[in-house]
């Protein structure tokens, strides 16, 4: 494993400003990076895992984000196995709050005791501090405007009504 090659995993349903942001950090800190759309048993998806791959993709290209960016959807056993595979040895994980902090911490432990890999925390610019993606898909189904927390890519597909929410 090499902690030049980092995994940033999220649900990213749908991507946000927030992701972004940390997927543009993770990108200049690291010589490979694998952003990995992940399904979380524990949420009901609103867009599908190859949608989101999607939009993750455009929004990195129209962002300019420079870096060896590999974008991938895992579906099939612990996410340590996915870090394993591609020789990752850094998670990188975005912290909002104090509640994210709570609830990743575990999850790091865990992952260090399964397979040696640590996990690194950054913090959000203050801008996208606030934002969630759930907030983001309340305000979507609801047909509010959430073009000031998501990439243009995402805005632009959200607005077609092509979102099925």
């Amino acid at each position: 494993m090499s902690n030049r090659i980092a995994v940033v995993p999220g649900s990213f349903d749908p991507p946000t400003l927030g992701h972004l942001d940390v997927i543009r950090r993770a990108a200049s800190l690291y010589d490979q990076l694998h952003v990995l759309v992940v399904h979380n048993p524990g949420k009901e998806a609103m867009l599908p895992i190859a949608q989101r791959q999607a939009l993750i993709e455009q929004s990195i290209d129209d962002a300019g984000i420079e870096g060896d960016i590999v974008v991938a959807a895992w579906s099939m056993g612990l996410l340590v196995d996915y870090a394993t595979d591609v020789g990752a040895g850094i998670l990188v994980k975005g912290i909002r709050s104090q509640v994210d902090v709570a609830y990743e911490t575990p999850m790091a432990i865990v992952n260090r005791h399964l397979a040696q890999i640590e996990t690194v925390f950054l913090l959000p610019d203050p801008a996208h501090a606030l934002v969630s993606s759930s907030l983001v898909r309340q305000v979507a189904s609801l047909g509010g405007d959430v073009s000031p927390f998501v990439p243009g890519p995402v805005a632009r597909f959200l607005d077609t009504g092509s979102r099925g929410i």
